[in-house]
């Protein structure tokens, strides 16, 4: 089975977490760093020390060994970028210089603003063919291009406008960039290898305070997450303790829904799709998915585990606190950094976690297989491990005799998605493959401020991983978030061409090359195969679910193993209904193969008209061989003669044929296929076989 959290079934009470970090952590507590950095282009931990730079690659996993580094020139350090080659480190040295040095050579070269009416707020670098490096200020953005020949850096562009701070992820490859008096006013761009897309201006909205206060929104409540390949901007509303979760398209952007965060001390992660809501001062997580319809909690708010602590069991119940004495930090602590998309970084004790989802553990405490089912086959993180679960749900749903209306529902969404995965020529279930030359937005946008209210949807959209409108994991309350059907009722069209905007990376992760679909092969391996001996004393409630089973391959355009027609006649046998099996052979709903005739046949010694129908299948099927074996095991030689001779079936041994007739005690049948094999098989007089029958038959004259 699977583990603690799926013996007792699904619905099953206690599971303490449904994310963790895996212990031990990546250590980077080196003495005399100053600071923590994360290159997020190129999933570096940097680690500035006087004189040189330190850094490990977290991608694709977290390293246990020392890091790399290079050397620098000693001077304060406010941000660390490699180029994305690697042949370059940009290092922000103040608020109105960055320098850039050569890996190979050692020179180094400086971008500097006007001090006296410019800062600068950050900088990164870009695969955008126009430019390699974005430098951003408070008064715009300057995109330069490097020319390694000479090691400097060439001014593209500069776009001019006021900024009070800035947010950018490489793997959207967006920047938005906040002015106002609120600083909820936003200009965005993409810079990407497809080119440079504008963002129309939009406005994040904010709750009124009872004071009627102007809160001033902060860079810390902003986030830019990737999830199904779509872009989302999540923007925490402290007065609300909501998220308002907004999309990107060509000519708008759509607020597309609420979170409910239930506190206003909040961080943001995303893990395989996945929004993960961390309340700090509760120290729990609440899970979104943006692929459901109600956007409600995947589950109830659980806290955060430390896996793989001495003494922490998988899921044993340790408070935080003594989680928290257990690996030395704090959990949730004043030191921890959250980074995008999954990272978390304990800038005081110098540890950098990974967050997981623990899916046995959202498996089981869900009740509702068909929705729990929908949500694994979204996942990708851990193929092998979602196709185990769901193979287990489908399992434990057919001994726990659910209805049947249920289990046919838990079929159909795992051959869905297994037709999906075909149709598609084997790529992940219900991903459409976006490549990023594919990806990117042309045209440019209308000017002015473009802000749509939830629920409001552009026209034509990409199909996401998945289709949005499939229902999902839910948690039983519905208040505090909006539901599609609300949302569909206020809709209105942006634009007839208007499309989302895209992320920088596939939708498909490189080092997860398998599949979450489940074949129909594997459903009769790892399911029917194995709860077939347990169900012996139903084989009506197994019949009804195989015939389900059955509806539900040939609607997602799929066929069936033949063994498992093997079995559902077996069953049906086992309940002497054999007028049903009559019935289902000649409606083809038993699809005809040697497998079924053989079985069909066997089933027969106990009732004639069955075998009967196994010998037509296999004539039907051009059997040949398999037919003359039937009608020899069954005494008509004579008859199987006249076949193999009309078919010259050349497979059967002679001696077969030879020893009925010879048992039959008629002289003359045996000399009937003698000669008849003198006949059909030239080289049978020079067989042993020959010299012996003849022998037996002169002595029978």
């Amino acid at each position: 089975m699977l583990g603690n959290q799926m013996q007792g079934g699904l619905g099953t009470p206690g599971a303490l977490s449904h994310a963790y970090v895996q212990h031990p952590p990546l250590r980077c507590d080196i003495p005399d760093i100053r600071g923590l950095f994360y290159d997020d282009a190129n999933k570096f931990l940097i680690a500035p020390t006087a004189d040189r730079i330190l850094y490990w690659k977290i991608a694709p996993s977290i390293p246990s060994g020392p890091p790399n580094s290079d050397p620098v020139n000693e001077g304060p350090v406010l941000s660390v970028r490699y180029s994305l080659d690697h042949k370059v480190i940009g290092i922000q040295r103040s608020r109105h210089e960055i320098e850039f040095r050569n890996r190979e050579t050692g020179v180094t070269c400086s971008k500097k603003c006007r001090a006296d009416s410019e800062t600068i707020l950050g900088f990164f670098w870009t695969d955008c063919p126009t430019c390699d490096v974005i430098l951003v200020k408070t008064s715009g953005l300057d995109l330069l291009a490097y020319e390694p020949q000479s090691h400097a850096f060439r001014l593209v562009e500069s776009k001019k406008f006021n900024v009070s701070w800035y947010l950018y992820t490489h793997e959207s490859r967006l920047i938005l960039l906040a002015s106002g008096m609120q600083c909820t006013m936003f200009t965005g761009y993409q810079f990407s290898a497809g080119g440079i897309v504008k963002i129309p201006k939009f406005e994040m909205m904010m709750s009124k305070t009872e004071a009627n206060n102007k809160p001033v929104l902060a860079a810390d409540d902003v986030h830019i997450v990737t999830v199904y390949g779509r872009i989302y901007c999540l923007q925490l509303d402290r007065v609300s303790t909501s998220l308002n979760l907004y999309r990107f398209y060509r000519d708008a952007v759509v607020q597309q829904c609420t979170l409910p965060t239930y506190s206003s001390r909040i961080a943001v992660s995303a893990v395989d799709n996945i929004i993960m809501v961390h309340q700090i001062d509760a120290k729990v997580i609440i899970l979104y998915d943006v692929a459901l319809d109600s956007y409600a909690p995947v589950s109830a708010p659980l806290p955060l585990l430390v896996r793989g602590l001495p003494s922490n069991n998988r899921q044993a119940s340790q408070t935080a606190d003594s989680q928290s004495s257990a690996y030395g930090g704090t959990i949730y602590g004043d030191g921890w950094n959250f980074l995008i998309p999954d990272l978390i970084c304990d800038a005081e004790n110098g540890l950098l976690w990974r967050l997981h989802l623990d899916l046995e553990a959202i498996a089981a405490s869900s009740s509702d297989a068909p929705s729990i089912l929908e949500f694994l086959q979204r996942r990708k993180s851990d193929p092998s491990m979602v196709k185990m679960i769901c193979l287990a749900i489908v399992r434990m749903i057919i001994l726990e005799r659910r209805p049947v209306t249920t289990v046919a529902k838990a079929m159909d969404v795992v051959l869905d998605s297994y037709s999906r995965l075909m149709k598609m020529g084997g790529g992940l279930p219900g991903v459409r493959q976006i490549h990023e030359q594919s990806q990117r937005l042309g045209g440019q946008p209308a000017e002015g401020s473009h802000v749509i209210s939830q629920g409001t949807s552009p026209g034509p959209t990409v199909s996401p991983s998945v289709n949005p409108d499939q229902a999902g994991v839910t948690s039983q309350g519905t208040s505090g978030y909006q539901t599609s059907d609300a949302i569909n009722k206020r809709q209105q069209v942006v634009g007839e061409d208007s499309r989302p905007l895209s992320s920088g990376t596939s939708m498909q992760q490189g080092q997860h090359a398998g599949s979450v679909a489940i074949s129909p092969i594997e459903m009769f391996q790892s399911v029917f195969a194995l709860v077939e001996d347990e169900m012996m004393g139903d084989p009506a409630y197994l019949t009804a679910v195989i015939m389900e089973f059955l509806r539900s391959t040939s609607k997602a355009g799929l066929k069936a193993p033949p063994n498992l027609y093997v079995m559902m006649a077996t069953l049906l046998a086992r309940s002497n209904r054999y007028a049903e099996i009559a019935l289902f052979v000649s409606n083809k709903i038993l699809e005809p193969s040697k497998e079924l005739a053989m079985q069909l046949m066997e089933l027969g010694q106990q009732h004639p008209p069955t075998r009967k129908l196994g010998l037509d299948m296999l004539r039907e099927r051009s059997l040949h061989h398999d037919y003359v074996a039937a009608l020899l095991q069954d005494g008509y030689y004579l008859e199987a003669l006249r076949y193999a001779r009309k078919y010259k079936v050349i497979t059967v041994q002679p001696a077969l044929f030879l020893e009925k007739a010879v048992a039959s005690n008629s002289a003359q049948n045996l000399a009937t296929v003698l000669s008849f094999f003198c006949e059909f098989t030239p080289s049978f007089k020079t067989t042993s076989d020959f010299g012996r029958y003849r022998h037996i038959l002169s002595e029978m004259v």
